[in-house]
């Protein structure tokens, strides 16, 4: 998994479990995430952000669940779109590692 080290497989399990219709917060909260430090969830972020960009995409959210597990669902257009609205302060339809508006500032 790409999270080894990062967060603990029982929980991903059960997020992604709890998966059927997708919301940010609850899942970063089931996975374990909202309670990492600074680092954990900078490092979370180089492994959502595939194309080492320094920024999470619309094309890298929807796939979101799948770095989790190779198995899991792509998100829906609706549900990647409202991800990333609550990500993307300034409207460049990216979400950044630090700043208001990041991956940071979410969970």
């Amino acid at each position: 998994m790409a999270f080894a080290g990062v967060l603990n497989d029982a929980e991903v399990k059960a997020a992604l479990d709890a998966a059927d219709s997708f919301d940010y917060k609850k899942f970063f909260k089931a996975s374990g995430l909202a309670a990492k430090t600074a680092d954990d969830v900078k490092n979370a972020f180089k492994i959502i952000d595939q194309d080492n960009s320094g920024f999470i995409e619309e094309d890298e959210l929807k796939l979101f669940l799948q770095n989790f597990s190779a198995g899991a669902r792509a998100l829906t257009d609706k549900e990647t779109k409202a991800f990333l609205s609550a990500g993307d302060s300034d409207g460049d339809g990216k979400i950044g590692i630090d700043g208001e508006g990041s991956l940071w500032s979410m969970v």
